[in-house]
């Protein structure tokens, strides 16, 4: 069973129970009035976005993404201080988190369940090892999410299971993460999960931000879905979620080893390096213990 919070709980507790089962629920995150805000701002350009044309990214369903240069209003919530802690716990190994994607999935009556799936599987196949998380989603919702009109659809306790490609699941074997309209389910990279069937006669729309490890090439390349003049009046916080930052010590640096928030925000130059020592050995440090770990429970 997925696991429910409030806002008020400790987001560390949050981040344990993501990484032991998979998946958590925080209900009424967000108010209505910034739901408000975020259909009021996306759905000009939602309005154009065609229907997928298979089953894996949903033939009734439109994804619109770039909403960093399209709404004001995610840009707030792909910063939300609670979301960032926990994906930053679950995340844990890697020295720096980023935006993998961000993406706003309106479900249309008569769509089909979308096939359950890992979306650590899109990294090229790649098998990490087990308890070693790249990837962790925050879905809003933007709408309620229920059941009959589409939720989400997760198997709790899944990111434990091996890597197996012809692993098969049933609707009964899911849950669907049912929630309110402002509500946040937060969910691995490991764990099986897919959309739900929409047997509904409304739309389910919900905003999907995934953050990885800082050094994954991103699934939306943040660099070209910003044009520059937007991106030199964003946040730092969320430049550097963007990819103006190093992903770890040699990884994404400017030209002569500079920050590279340099290229858009020069005066934001000079925060701590990953060559300093003291984060190497902090780093060094989490993955002795994460490997200790592993040997500890073969």
């Amino acid at each position: 069973m997925i696991r429910r919070f409030q806002p008020t709980d400790s987001n560390e507790v949050i981040a344990s129970v993501v990484q032991a089962e998979g998946a958590a629920i925080i209900e009424h995150l967000a108010a209505n009035e910034v739901m408000d805000r975020l259909q009021r701002e996306v759905e000009p350009w939602l309005g154009r976005v065609p229907f997928g044309s298979s089953a894996a990214v949903g033939v009734r369903t439109r994804r619109l993404g770039g909403l960093v240069a399209r709404s004001a209003t995610a840009r707030e919530l792909i910063t939300h201080p609670s979301i960032l802690e926990i994906v930053r716990r679950v995340v844990h190994l890697p020295t720096t988190i980023q935006v993998h994607l961000t993406q706003v999935m309106a479900l249309d009556p008569g769509e089909r369940g979308q096939p359950i799936h890992r979306d650590q599987q899109g990294l090229d196949l790649f098998t990490f090892p087990a308890g070693y998380e790249v990837l962790c989603n925050a879905l809003w919702a933007v709408t309620d999410f229920t059941e009959r009109n589409g939720a989400t659809r997760i198997i709790a306790g899944s990111n434990h299971h091996a890597d197996n490609l012809n692993e098969s699941f049933r609707e009964e074997d899911t849950e669907p993460a049912e929630m309110t309209r402002g509500s946040c389910v937060i969910y691995s990279g490991s764990v099986y999960h897919g959309a739900g069937a929409n047997r509904s006669d409304a739309t389910r729309t919900g905003m999907r931000i995934l953050y990885s490890a800082g050094w994954l090439r991103q699934e939306e390349n943040q660099f070209l879905s910003v044009p520059r003049e937007i991106a030199r009046e964003l946040d730092p916080e969320l430049l550097r979620l963007l990819g103006y930052q190093r992903g770890a010590y040699g990884l994404g640096y400017l030209d002569d080893m500079r920050d590279p928030i340099e290229a858009i925000r020069p005066e934001l130059a000079g925060a701590p390096g990953f060559g300093d020592e003291e984060v190497l050995q902090r780093q060094f440090e989490k993955m002795r213990r994460f490997l200790a770990a592993r040997r500890a429970g073969d």
